[in-house]
Parts: structure tokens; sequence; C-alpha cells
């Protein structure tokens, strides 16, 4: 028997009533002062102009001279957790990002964006891809992968996890691997209720199926997406980018509950994707284990990608990563 959920997602799409939902939400939406992003010293520090915090929740850096970063500490009742969102970093800002991790005690950092989409970049690389490390001389951080340094103070084990799929103002052509992306990571036990994880993703679409997973056969999205963007402003950009919301809300209470069968149809071709190989899922591709099609693993999590569902593309066999980084000071 379809979900409430379900049931709703159902009578919006047959009308279809995608377009007047979403500017519902959009129309319904406050604005709230962000004056301190707009200061001139600042505005190099803002990927775009439309996408800056609110002064009453934007994360504020300790002991620095300047305690601005594009970042919003976003308190989601429902989760019953906290989550920092924030923007891709700027090449100038890599150092405060791993700042803002260090100092809010970050376990996680969820990326959802490409470093690169369509010729324009996303997000200044900021963790290494081989075993070398990286240094923040502005910070005093230095960032290793897979690593541990002991010498020089108090270091930490950070979970890094990047879908690298989600298309720029678009949604993932799969809507199953990324139902398991999202698996790995609440099952990896870095999401802590005291220790906010940081995301950053192009719109936000991913982000809100994070953080409803496991909340019950009826969620009030639209509720939840007025809340977040009481914090963040422009979370959701189209209609297709609040269907997908619905969609993998649905798919992400089933796979936490049990249920294995699946409310949407899907491809049959086979869903691809990295072997989870002790610490991490390869960062890239030299960095790899075995690869394995998910239908076919007995540990697959949950057996929430049934026998059949599978994505529409497989020729990218990195759906999604996850390396164990360790900063210290």
């Amino acid at each position: 028997m379809p979900t409430i959920l379900e049931r709703e997602f159902e009578e919006l799409d047959a009308q279809p009533r995608w377009q007047p939902s979403y500017l519902e939400i959009r129309n319904e939406s406050h604005d709230y002062l962000h004056r301190v992003a707009k200061f001139p010293e600042n505005r190099n520090q803002n990927r775009y102009r439309d996408v800056s915090p609110y002064d009453h929740s934007r994360v504020k850096l300790q002991n620095a001279e300047n305690d601005y970063i594009n970042a919003s500490l976003v308190d989601i009742e429902e989760a019953q957790r906290s989550y920092i969102l924030t923007q891709g970093p700027l090449p100038n800002m890599c150092c405060h990002f791993w700042l803002t991790v260090w100092q809010q005690q970050t376990k996680a950092v969820v990326m959802l964006n490409r470093i690169v989409e369509k010729e324009s970049v996303k997000c200044a690389q900021n963790w290494p891809t081989d075993d070398q490390e990286m240094l923040f001389k502005e910070t005093g951080f230095s960032v290793k992968l897979l690593s541990e340094d002991v010498k020089f103070g108090e270091t930490r084990t950070i979970s890094h996890f990047h879908y690298t799929t989600w298309p720029d103002f678009g949604v993932p052509e799969s809507l199953a691997s990324f139902i398991n992306f999202l698996v790995k990571v609440r099952e990896s036990g870095s999401l802590n209720p005291d220790e906010p994880a940081v995301i950053h993703c192009s719109e936000g679409t991913g982000y809100t199926c994070l953080v409803l997973m496991g909340k019950g056969d009826y969620i009030n999205i639209k509720k939840v997406l007025l809340n977040i963007r009481k914090y963040q402003m422009g979370l959701i950009q189209t209609p297709d980018q609040l269907r997908f919301s619905y969609m993998s809300t649905i798919e992400a209470v089933k796979c936490v509950t049990g249920d294995s069968t699946s409310a949407f149809d899907h491809s049959p071709n086979k869903i691809t994707t990295e072997k989870y190989n002790r610490n991490r899922i390869g960062l890239e591709e030299k960095l790899t284990g075995d690869r394995y099609t998910m239908e076919n693993s007995e540990n697959a999590p949950r057996k929430c990608i049934r026998e059949g569902r599978k994505a529409t593309t497989v020729q990218n066999v990195q759906q999604m990563k996850q390396e164990k980084a360790t900063i210290g000071t």
C-alpha cells in the first residue's frame, strides 16, 4: 500500500503540479538580512553573488582576523540534528573550510557536486589525491589521506564522501545509485547529532534527502524545505529538483525501513559502483579497490537496491567516493 508521501507524490505527478508547488515554496520563503556577506572584505569569498549566508545563521570562525565564511548552520527539527551548509570552497578559502571543520568538531564532509561542471569550476580541490599532505599555512592545518601524524598536537579523522555525478542545476540520472550513496553515508557512523556534518552542493537537493532519511513514512517535505530556507537561501532551484527530492526521500525511507520494493521504475542497466574497501570508497580511480555490481553483492546495505533496479549509465564507475582524511595542527 502506498505511503502518504507516495500518494502525495502521485497526485503532484499526475496533474502535473511540480511547477506551482515549487513556486509556492519559493514565494512563501522569507528573505533575511545578509549584510556581512556583502562587506567589501568578504565579497571575494562568495562563489555566487546570489547565494550568501544569512546573518543570523552564518557560521562564525573563531580566533580569526575575519570571522566570515560562506557557510550556514542549519537546525533540522525532523532530523534532530544540525548540519553546516556551505559553498564549494574557493581556492582562497580552503584553509577556512578546514578551520570550520575543525572548530565545529565535524566528523563527515559530504560533497554533492563535481569539481568542474560544464567547464566551470564549482569547488577548489581541498583534499589530497595521493598519500601526500596538503598544507594550509594560513591556519596551520595539514590534511593527509589515510594517514596519521601524532607528532604535533591533536589529530582527527574525517570521513569525506563525494558523489561525483550530480549535474549543475539538474538531478542525477540514477536514483538508485544516489540512494545507495546516502545509505553508505548514513551507515558509516560519521553522522553525529552533536557534531554537525559539513555538506556542500550546488542547489541543496541532495542535502534534503540526506537529512530526511529514516524519518517515518510521512514527511512534510514542503514544511522541511521552508524551514531550511530560514537558514539558507536558494535551496531547491527548479521544479525537477523538487520532484527528485520527493523521489529520493521516498526511496531512502524504504531503504532504512527494509522495504525492498521500489516506488519508481528503473532502467534495466546495471549499477556499477566502487567496492567499499575498509576505510574508503576510492578517492580516484588509481586508488580504488575492486569494483562490483551492487545487485550481486550479498553485502548491499539493507538490500535496498532490488534485483533489476539499475542505473541509466555505466560509463562512470565513480558514482560515489569516500575517503578518510586526517587533519592536524
